[in-house]
């Protein structure tokens, strides 16, 4: 079991209901799919890096991903401004 909690298929599978959670959410629409996006690409990004890093990928995805996180955070943050 310790070797699943450290392993990247723990972030494959937080990933996966991430996006069930997504495709609920828009399916039932609670909320926009553009705010869906806007939320929940932050966190799914910081989730990359952290994959990234427990697979022992190359060096240039864990700043990739982290990179991407934070575009996707400071487009949020716009979308958050102009309400």
């Amino acid at each position: 079991m310790t070797a699943f909690l450290t392993s990247p298929h723990l972030i494959d599978l937080i990933l996966g209901f991430t996006l069930v959670e997504a495709i609920v959410i828009v399916a039932l629409r609670i909320l926009p799919p553009l705010v869906i996006a806007r939320t929940l690409l932050p966190g799914a990004g910081v989730m990359l890096a952290l994959r990234a890093a427990l697979a022992q990928s190359a060096w240039p995805w864990v700043p990739l991903a982290l990179a991407f996180a934070l575009v996707a955070h400071l487009f949020d943050l716009a979308g958050r401004r102009r309400r």
